[in-house]
């Protein structure tokens, strides 16, 4: 059931209602409305809700609770805190049409939308522009609600027509220059409808900054709820939890207000790019690194990947000889922030999943990896050690084929039947360089070829002697 919105200055719409969100955005904006309380100013409220039906039961039962939920923090040294969030105010309920969101991004109250989704879910090519392709945009730009793009579209015509007047569209993921792209995207969505009104009211009307957004948030598992029952004496049907590092920088670029969030830790910068682009190939790529390596070998968490001397070099290595070079100069001390990451993945209380963060290497390879391949090149620079990375997908993706992963892999753009293909071709690692799809502009290009074929033979190697 829609819980009934209660009374609020200024509501935030956020689509995309999972842990992430719950453990991260939601998070700041409870501990504003807190110390805001004090002061007296006027609170914001969140708003959520899906696009897809896929988190039905989540929906349920945050409503049931009136949108409070309990967050379980963890630090490397095990200590756990618990806090109740209040920050979302109403839960809308998914239908088909979406006419839960419509009216409520609609709403004038509405003064930011923002929204969670996977880096292949902006269905981008390395150009940014869309993949018309993909069937879930092709049946969006047939008139569809189930990508960002379809929704927002029936959301912001709605607005138009009732005058709701300007809005920001907040863009909470790990894409590189998100807000960017998103607008490009969309921009070129509108055009492809054919929808001039609502391209022109886009452009007037909205903006889109970016961010750069971090927390470790696993999925929740059963043990969660026990633990803050326990805890709390609240039997709590949605709890999250994570770790207890937590970071958003955003760009300050509003059109309608915002609630003060630097109040509650945010950075509000000009430029989001030296602190995205740290994050998404230093933690981000670090991730998947050990992610794939770990699952090679027969492991199942995070931070037992991080505690083996071998996939911790493999990470190491990689960041050191390859990305800080690229990166520098940068406002960050990167060699600092390489150790904090390390150190992060290396809490054993978290229990993060090979299987979650090994997901979706087909977004990974061309947003995390496939750039300092691209400008080490560029510097005639030998990235050995950013090979190993989709070398170690290769042969994970080769485990796949053959059945032999120990989990579901779980992949929102690979193709399966061109994911087979490779290892059907004479030359499957000259197959998997030729995919633009993963490495654009660089696919087919021997040096990326010879440079990937040198270390699948390490990573060979390496697996052999770990077997």
């Amino acid at each position: 059931m829609d819980n009934a919105p209660v009374s609020a200055s200024n509501v935030i719409l956020h689509i995309g209602a999972g842990s992430f969100h719950r453990a991260h955005q939601a998070w700041y904006l409870h501990r504003l409305n807190a110390s805001s309380a004090a002061s007296g100013d006027a609170a914001w409220s969140l708003t959520v809700g899906n696009i897809r039906g896929d988190m039905n039961a989540v929906l349920d039962a945050l409503a049931a609770q009136n949108g409070v939920y309990t967050l379980e923090t963890v630090t490397p040294q095990g200590e756990r805190a618990y806090e109740t969030i209040r920050s979302i105010r109403r839960v809308v309920p998914w239908s088909p049409t979406l006419k839960g969101l419509i009216e409520a991004g609609a709403d004038p109250a509405c003064k930011i939308i923002s929204f969670t989704v996977t880096e292949g879910g902006y269905y981008l090519d390395e150009h940014d522009r869309l993949d018309t392709s993909n069937p879930d945009l092709a049946a969006d730009l047939a008139g569809g609600r189930t990508t960002i793009y379809g929704a927002l579209a029936a959301i912001l015509d709605a607005r138009r027509a009732r005058n709701g007047g300007a809005l920001t569209l907040q863009s909470c993921d790990n894409l590189r220059s998100n807000g960017e792209r998103f607008e490009a995207g969309m921009r070129a969505f509108l055009e492809a409808r054919g929808q001039a009104e609502l391209a022109t009211w886009f452009e007037e009307n909205t903006a889109c900054p970016n961010s750069m957004v971090d927390r470790i948030t696993p999925r929740p598992t059963p043990d969660v709820r026990e633990r803050v029952k326990a805890a709390t004496g609240i039997d709590d049907a949605c709890p999250v939890m994570g770790e207890a590092f937590i970071q958003w920088v955003i760009e300050d670029r509003f059109r309608a207000g915002r609630p003060a969030w630097e109040r509650a830790g945010a950075e509000l910068v000009a430029s989001v790019l030296p602190y995205e682009e740290a994050k998404i190939r230093i933690l981000n790529a670090s991730h998947s690194c050990i992610a794939w390596a770990g699952t090679l070998v027969g492991l199942s968490y995070i931070h037992e990947g991080t505690a083996d001397a071998d996939i911790r070099r493999f990470a190491h290595e990689y960041v050191t000889q390859d990305v800080i070079p690229c990166l520098t100069p940068s406002p960050l001390d990167l060699a600092r922030y390489r150790d904090v990451v390390l150190d992060r993945f290396s809490n054993p209380y978290i229990q993060d999943t090979n299987q979650r963060v090994a997901a979706d290497g087909f977004s990974k390879i061309p947003g995390f990896i496939a750039p300092t391949l691209a400008e080490s090149f560029a510097r005639n620079a030998e990235p050995n050690a950013t090979a190993v990375l989709p070398a170690l997908f290769f042969r994970f993706l080769d485990r796949w084929r053959e059945g032999t992963l120990p989990y579901t892999y779980q992949d929102g753009v690979m193709d399966e039947a061109t994911a087979r293909a490779f290892f059907a071709a004479a030359d499957p690692l000259a197959a998997f360089c030729g995919s633009r799809l993963l490495w654009g502009g660089m696919a087919g290009s021997p040096r990326l070829v010879e440079t990937l074929r040198s270390a699948l033979a390490r990573v060979d190697a390496w697996l052999v002697s770990r077997a």
